[in-house]
């Protein structure tokens, strides 16, 4: 019994993290009915941020393993990846939906930045880089009238998506390099004994930070002038606009609400499991994508209660069958509910009128 209650408790653990990263897709897809494969990438981006801040000097020589460090990892992280979300909304999926100046120049931009921090890894170079895409793409745009198609397509927006989520692992590995880095403890390992049970303090911790961060997002959508746009945007997109509903800003407040909460499961993951490296989001991220469509697309609840149930099943199966199954039991599930409950567990269907 104490085993199965030790197994219980590490796999509400890592759903807890599952259930994070699944929030992302659930409210991008309730928005914009757009599944966003960009997001296990920006995860990645997470682990890194907090990566990088965690073995700062200042954290290092003032903070060291505590509480404060542990918090200004996590925000500082939660931060970095909003703005990616955003970032990537903004030129990359609301070009998508029709015309926006200054995307081609973004875009070349960043691949000069690419280009001049490979042949040099200095401020200068990447400067000049960046300096010189970006004057390219804003000359195509005024003189060569290149601008992205004003028609929207599901189909093309898709492909974006895949394109961004390449873009940010194979940048991740020429920025942060291809070698895998271990995650500096930022919290005080400790075991704690309960009724014969062990629980260690990062997974208490994951589980005690992913659902205060559960709890507040719902709070945000239910209770927040903002989130009562977001629902409104969600049940209809052109009847939230002719409201007088600024559509693009809410848009934008949930692709970076969603990241934010991605690099908070990335910083979670990271204290479980330190080892850290540009393709490590791949897997959680279809697992994630996993427990959303298990939950049902959509429903922020059944996103979190999709995510323990991933994890509860993963950790199951290794405790009691084989690691061998880890990652395909995930996808043993997806296939079970597309079979019997295509719309999830908290899912509802749709009708479309024609």
């Amino acid at each position: 019994m104490e085993t199965f209650l030790q197994q219980v408790i590490n796999g509400i653990s890592q759903g807890s993290a599952y259930a994070l990263i699944a929030l992302g897709y659930t409210m991008v897809y309730g928005v914009l009915r757009l599944i966003n494969f960009a997001h296990s990438s920006v995860y990645m981006v997470g682990a890194f941020a907090g990566f990088y801040i965690a073995n700062s000097r200042f954290v290092q020589a003032s903070l060291g393993t505590s509480v404060l460090a542990a918090v200004l990892v996590m925000v500082g992280a939660m931060a970095v990846c909003a703005l990616v979300g955003m970032l990537i909304e903004r030129f990359a999926y609301r070009p998508g939906r029709g015309p926006v100046s200054g995307v081609l120049a973004f875009w070349l931009g960043l691949l000069g930045a690419g280009f001049g921090f490979q042949v040099d890894r200095a401020f200068l170079p990447v400067a000049a880089g960046a300096l010189i895409g970006a004057l390219i793409g804003a000359a195509l745009e005024k003189f060569g009238r290149v601008t992205p198609a004003p028609e929207s397509s599901t189909l093309k927006v898709l492909i974006i998506a895949i394109g961004v989520s390449l873009i940010l692992e194979n940048g991740g590995q020429i920025v942060f390099g291809a070698d895998p880095k271990f995650f500096p403890p930022v919290i005080p390992n400790r075991a704690l004994d309960v009724g014969g049970l062990t629980i260690d303090s990062p997974r208490l911790v994951v589980l005690g930070v992913a659902l205060l961060l559960m709890v507040l997002l719902n709070l945000i959508v239910l209770h927040t002038k903002t989130g009562k746009a977001m629902r409104a945007v969600s049940f209809n997109l052109d009847a939230a606009r002719l409201m007088g509903i600024n559509t693009d800003r809410i848009i934008a407040f949930t692709f970076a609400l969603g990241s934010a909460l991605a690099g908070a499961g990335g910083i979670l993951v990271s204290l479980m499991y330190p080892r850290i490296d540009p393709l490590m989001g791949t897997v959680p991220g279809l697992k994630a994508f996993v427990a959303a469509v298990l939950g049902g697309i959509g429903n922020i609840t059944g996103a979190m209660i999709g995510g323990l149930i991933i994890g509860l099943a993963e950790v199951m199966a290794v405790g009691y069958g084989s690691s061998t199954y880890r990652d395909a039991i995930a996808f043993v599930i997806l296939v079970l509910i597309l079979l019997i409950k295509p719309t999830g567990i908290m899912g509802k269907g749709m009708v479309e009128k024609v």
